[in-house]
């Protein structure tokens, strides 16, 4: 059953030496993640999945131990999905040593894991992509639920691309109404509104945590968990958000 879900965005700039000198921007967000993995940890889960969007290429499972890098970002750094410390490596780690490198999404998961130094149980690597219908989403999440007997969630993904003008999908209205209701129904883990979003809507809204969030909802159907919304924001015109279950 799960017992506790971090949700957290995704965007390569999490990770300071991507974001380089605009890196102190997102130093609230970061925080806010670290707050939510520290909720996973208090839960004491006996797994530990993470959720994150994908092309097709990184879809499925990515096994604990799995690499991957910042190299598509023109920063030498590479992340391990697992590793109980914070330890990463430059070009020379072997990525391909556990089976193909991690999607972005996932080694921004994984720097996350590795900045808390993660060790408080066996996890895995799941990415998801934009094709999964709302239904698939839950049943995928069911069958998350139901691999242990605390199960606990790292969901990444962003809101809306189409925050601003400069925004990478430019200024749609209709992206700051949809976003604050994802962090409504985020923050208060309502698992109606999550299943209900608009799946074509947040396409044209370039939204990629829609897939993680259903998942997730699906996960907690009999949870009964309470939700805190930790941040909310949308630097660079892409919306963010950072919650806790538990």
């Amino acid at each position: 059953m799960l017992v506790a879900a971090a949700v957290c965005p995704c965007p390569p700039l999490l990770v300071p030496e991507v974001a380089a000198g605009a890196a102190p921007e997102l130093d609230t967000a970061r925080a806010a993640c670290s707050d939510a993995l520290a909720v996973l940890a208090a839960a004491r889960p006996d797994r530990l999945v993470v959720v994150a969007p994908t092309e097709e290429a990184g879809a499925g499972v990515h096994a604990a131990g799995t690499w991957g890098s910042f190299r598509g970002f023109g920063v030498d750094l590479a992340v391990r999905l697992g590793r109980g410390g914070a330890e990463t490596r430059g070009a020379d780690a072997p990525a391909a040593a556990a089976g193909r490198e991690l999607p972005p999404s996932l080694s921004v998961a994984a720097w996350l894991l590795e900045r808390t130094r993660w060790a408080d149980a066996p996890l895995e690597g799941l990415g998801v992509t934009e094709a999964l219908t709302a239904e698939a989403c839950a049943e995928t999440g069911r069958e998350i639920g139901a691999r242990a007997e605390r199960v606990a969630l790292l969901v990444m993904g962003d809101a809306s691309a189409c925050r601003t003008l400069k925004a990478p999908g430019y200024l749609d209205e209709r992206a700051a109404p949809f976003d604050a209701a994802v962090a409504r129904a985020l923050g208060t883990a309502d698992l109606a509104a999550l299943t209900a979003l608009d799946i074509g809507l947040a396409h044209e809204l370039k939204v990629s945590g829609r897939a993680p969030w259903q998942v997730l909802a699906g996960a907690a159907e009999n949870a009964a968990l309470t939700g805190t919304l930790l941040y909310e924001d949308a630097p660079y015109g892409v919306g963010y958000v950072v919650a806790a279950w538990s």
